[in-house]
């Protein structure tokens, strides 16, 4: 392990941002720069190569020489929860923001939760509502979150996490006090988390955008679709026993990629907004899904060829709609 020669500039800032890495040079940079461009300055930024064969150390390398507050760390390959958890270990603040290496943190994000946390002490984790966003940094739409702690924490309780991992910021304490990561639930390490975490305080989300997420094939999320589905259902199980309720497993499919009703949304939406290269984007991705689909094969040649309708805008949709993440 390395750690980065610099050392930050506060022993004690307001925040750390937990960054784990693995094969992410495509969309690093712009995840790094997100951060440093953070209207909350007073943070460090942690981030952990977990053996990756790409050029991610370099990348961390070379922004680590820049700035101060970055602290990186190269390892052999340990798997998430176990980066996680030693990214746990080495944060200095109370406060602690979580991030996937290939998303995109909002300007004012580190603020806004920041700020909710000092106003509300109950509240252990706070996360916030995303932006879907391509492979190209394109928006693709908006995913609104629930935003009581009730209503998260139901959802939690039948498989469905709608507190996004990468939008989250917890309280540090909490975390080690709930445990950490379980390694052994490799695919729902964060489910699980706030689970637990549940128990010991509120959850809630900021109604605001705090990050745009990107949706790839190499995302974690699109390669352990079945693994996450069992260890979610673990998770659940769990929690269930330890609270001493019944409940009911009520968690659908979140990989939003496979799915050809959220890409012929995603299209329309962006076409009656007169976003019709991101329409004609979300028509491939339909078509992908059920190729012999009428309805994506429409939505793809309105993209290209159809004139784009103009509507008063009380008649617009805003395009929004809540999707469960892990």
């Amino acid at each position: 392990m390395i750690p980065n020669p610099f050392h930050p500039p506060d022993p004690f800032p307001t925040v750390s941002v937990l960054i784990a890495v693995y094969n992410s040079a495509p969309y690093l940079p712009a995840a790094i720069e997100s951060v440093l461009a953070q209207t909350l300055t007073d943070f460090e930024c942690l981030l952990i190569d977990d053996g990756s064969t790409d050029q991610s150390w370099s990348i961390l390398q070379r922004y680590a020489a820049q700035d101060a507050r970055l602290r990186i760390f190269r390892q052999e390959n340990q798997g998430i929860a176990r980066t996680r958890n030693r990214l746990l270990a080495e944060a200095q603040a109370e406060l602690v923001a979580i991030m996937d290496a290939d998303d995109i943190m909002l300007p004012d994000r580190l603020k806004q939760q920041v700020q909710f946390l000092h106003t509300h002490p109950a509240v252990v984790c706070v996360g916030g509502a995303l932006d879907w966003i391509d492979h190209r940094g394109r928006v693709l739409g908006h995913c609104p979150m629930p935003l009581e702690n009730c209503e998260i924490q139901r959802l939690l309780l039948g498989g469905i996490s709608l507190l996004h991992h990468p939008c989250a910021m917890a309280r540090r304490s909490a975390i080690l006090q709930a445990g950490g990561y379980d390694p052994s639930l490799i695919a729902s390490v964060d489910l699980d988390l706030w689970l637990r975490l549940g128990e010991l305080g509120e959850l809630a989300n900021l109604p605001e955008s705090v990050l745009q997420y990107r949706l790839h094939a190499s995302s974690i999320t699109h390669a352990n679709q079945q693994r996450q589905a069992q260890d979610a259902l673990t998770a659940c199980q769990r929690a269930w026993q330890r609270r001493g309720i019944t409940a009911e497993f009520i968690r659908q499919s979140a990989d939003h990629l496979k799915q050809h009703r959220f890409w012929l949304d995603r299209g329309w939406q962006n076409f009656l907004a007169g976003k019709r290269s991101i329409a004609q984007y979300c028509g491939v991705q339909a078509i992908k899904t059920q190729p012999r689909d009428w309805e994506a094969w429409k939505l793809w040649l309105c993209a290209w060829i159809k004139p784009i309708p103009v509507f008063p805008p009380a008649d617009r949709t805003d395009g929004t709609e809540t999707a469960q993440s892990d």
